[in-house]
């Protein structure tokens, strides 16, 4: 496996990084209302949830946010680490988006005004999806760097 990124990958890796990150320590700096916020609107896409304290599932995600900004940030994380990472939690944020029927228009994939927020995070997946597909591709290619 590679460990440094490649060159072209180091702009998207700091930008996505620092977006992530971001998210995870404002996340992790609200309050109360804004756990259970974030709490009931994963338990309604996401059921089993339930079962978590929502103080407790805010700190997890939090946490989840900033391990995946700083892996993305630091450069050592191999890209197939930091991608696979990055899919993981976009594919939960983006099922979250496709389970809640108000974050959409009425039939239709298109964001409501409510859903451009969470509609974002397709853009992570892809990021993720593309880091993940490249090391891959590259790594079974006969003659390419490891």
């Amino acid at each position: 496996m590679r460990i440094l990124p490649r060159l072209h990958q180091l702009p998207v890796r700091l930008a996505t990084g620092a977006f992530v990150l971001n998210a995870g320590l404002s996340m992790a700096a609200g309050d109360e209302d804004n756990a259970a916020a974030v709490h009931g609107m994963a338990v309604n896409a996401y059921p089993f949830l339930g079962k978590l304290d929502p103080q407790r599932f805010v700190w997890l995600l939090s946490r989840a946010e900033i391990a995946v900004g700083a892996a993305l940030l630091v450069p050592v994380v191999p890209s197939l680490v930091a991608g696979a990472a990055l899919t993981a939690l976009a594919g939960g944020l983006v099922g979250l988006y496709l389970r809640t029927p108000s974050l959409r228009r009425e039939g239709s994939l298109r964001p409501s005004q409510e859903g451009i927020g969470v509609a974002k995070d397709v853009w992570l997946l892809g990021i993720g999806t593309s880091l993940v597909a490249e090391e891959l591709c590259c790594r079974s290619r006969p003659g390419s760097p490891a």
